[in-house]
């Protein structure tokens, strides 16, 4: 993520996905970024001088209600993508507040 945008992820990360942030360690905090948990899942967004997102490759989520959070990702203005299903899921993408793509899956 850029530096000095954490106010934006936790804004992303916690309040729409419903992750919770968990303090870094000290000898890390001090280097800017935010870490977040939630059940069976760790993103550790650390700051990059020259950031440049990754558009491609991306962490898959497996989500509960999927169209109640897109809707609420599109509520907040972050476009989610419908893709074909895999086997037994359903799934969008959507991009963070620092176009990092992410991968939305909900087991049918």
């Amino acid at each position: 993520m850029p530096s000095g945008e954490e106010e934006a992820a936790r804004a992303f990360y916690e309040a729409l996905l419903g992750l919770r942030e968990v303090p870094k360690p000290t000898h890390l905090a001090a280097k800017g970024g935010c870490w977040f948990e939630g059940q069976g899942v760790k993103i550790h967004l650390g700051v990059e001088a020259e950031f440049r997102p990754a558009r491609k490759a991306h962490p898959g989520l497996l989500v509960r209600d999927l169209s109640s959070l897109s809707e609420r990702l599109e509520d907040a203005g972050f476009r989610t993508m419908i893709d074909e299903p895999l086997d037994g899921y359903d799934r969008r993408y959507v991009s963070d507040p620092f176009g990092n793509r992410l991968e939305l899956m909900e087991r049918r």
